[in-house]
């Protein structure tokens, strides 16, 4: 077996509930092998290595020893991360890495620029360019069935059932705050779903009476008079959370459901050219949602309903665009419901390391990389000196190519 088809060794840091979700995610991964766990306490480094067949160590220090690690998973909190990262890639490991890639702009360019020296794979976990719907939505637009989005919206009512009062979550220096450590997985987003790197940002945060800041909000400039929205609330028991990201694309609209989506809804104005091609879509659903490396479950569906003549053949026009679009198209793309999260959860998770196995062997950038793991800190430390100054503030570029 050759250096490039053996599996890559792969080492892990933090071995909580997310370093367990990760192991258990990726367990049979062609082209992968955990061969080794690490985490100061004995205890959850020793449980988690039984359960993986693997030695437990207590250092990175010592998983960066063994010849048989190639690439290093951190799953440890977001203060450790740029640190764990560099030290990773200045021993010549892959690096998979829980996001934010830090805590700071400053620090996830240090990264960046590392992943770049060493000439090493470095895959950010924002799970997000892994779902087989956002794929969809950015494949539909490269096909022209949807413009450009014009307006991106997200709203996030998220559970804080189990951060208690001393929990890290609320701790900036520990996760850089609500935009740093949770935000980045939509800044990014919508950098993909946009296709640019946002100008400037406004934002806002809220205090809970007598405790931390729960809910932050942000309105992100994009070029060409984009705009995108983001609110985050900590304030809801798991039963109650909520989400939705919301997609204009003028003469159309993509509705996508829950943090992980499982379900997106598109309503959309077109032409008889347009509603022939859109027809065509559910006999194409499996490539339409395929991400390498996501096992699909069977139960996807994408279905297409096309009502010709609901509207005017009279030009329409909106925001300067005249077009002819009397036929209206409903488009469901279903990964199976709320019952199906943890599996396109997991999966989602093994795209990335998929991903990663790939960017490894053939020496290209991966779809969520050192450029997207900068961008998307940069702009939540943007949002976070915005909201603290109550100015606005501009993102600065991330000043990185990736290289390919």
């Amino acid at each position: 077996m050759s250096a490039t088809t053996a599996p890559l060794g792969l080492g892990l840091v933090g071995c909580g509930g997310f370093g367990t979700y990760v192991l258990d995610a990726v367990a049979g991964l062609p082209g992968l092998r955990p061969v080794a766990v690490a985490d100061p306490d004995p205890v959850r480094a020793k449980a988690l290595g039984e359960r993986h067949g693997v030695p437990a160590l207590g250092s990175l220090e010592e998983l960066l020893e063994r010849p048989d690690v190639a690439a290093v998973a951190i799953a440890t909190p977001p203060a450790a991360h740029a640190a764990t990262a560099t030290a990773a890639l200045r021993a010549g490991r892959h690096v998979f890495c829980e996001k934010p890639l830090a805590t700071t702009a400053r620090d996830a360019r240090a990264v960046a620029e590392e992943a770049e020296r060493a000439g090493r794979a470095l895959v950010v976990d924002h799970v997000l360019r892994y779902n087989p719907l956002l794929r969809a939505v950015e494949r539909l637009t490269a096909r022209g069935l949807l413009a450009p989005p014009r307006r991106f919206l997200f709203e996030n009512d998220a559970s804080d059932q189990d951060l208690g009062p001393g929990h890290w979550f609320w701790d900036r220096a520990h996760s850089g705050g609500i935009f740093v450590e949770h935000g980045v997985h939509f800044f990014d987003a919508a950098r993909a779903l946009l296709g640019t790197e946002p100008l400037s940002v406004r934002a806002t945060a809220v205090r809970r009476p007598g405790g931390p800041v729960d809910m932050v909000s942000a309105d992100v400039l994009h070029p060409g008079g984009v705009l995108a929205s983001h609110l985050h609330s900590f304030t809801h028991a798991h039963r109650c959370e909520r989400q939705l990201m919301r997609l204009d694309h003028g003469f159309a609209e993509t509705r996508i459901e829950g943090w992980i989506p499982v379900r997106a809804e598109i309503s959309a104005w077109t032409d008889e050219d347009g509603a022939r091609d859109w027809e065509q879509l559910a006999a194409q659903s499996a490539a339409l949602l395929h991400v390498d490396g996501f096992r699909p479950h069977g139960g996807e569906r994408v279905t297409v309903t096309v009502a010709r003549d609901a509207g005017s053949p009279a030009p329409a026009r909106g925001r300067g665009e005249v077009r002819v679009v009397p036929h209206h198209v409903r488009a469901v793309l279903d990964l199976g419901g709320e019952a199906r999260k943890p599996h396109v959860y997991s999966e989602s998770v093994r795209a990335a390391f998929a991903d990663l196995v790939r960017a490894a062997r053939e020496g290209s950038a991966p779809v969520a990389g050192a450029r997207s793991g900068l961008s998307a800190v940069t702009v939540a430390e943007a949002a976070t000196r915005a909201a603290d100054t109550g100015t606005e503030q501009a993102v600065p570029a991330p000043h990185f190519q990736e290289s390919s």
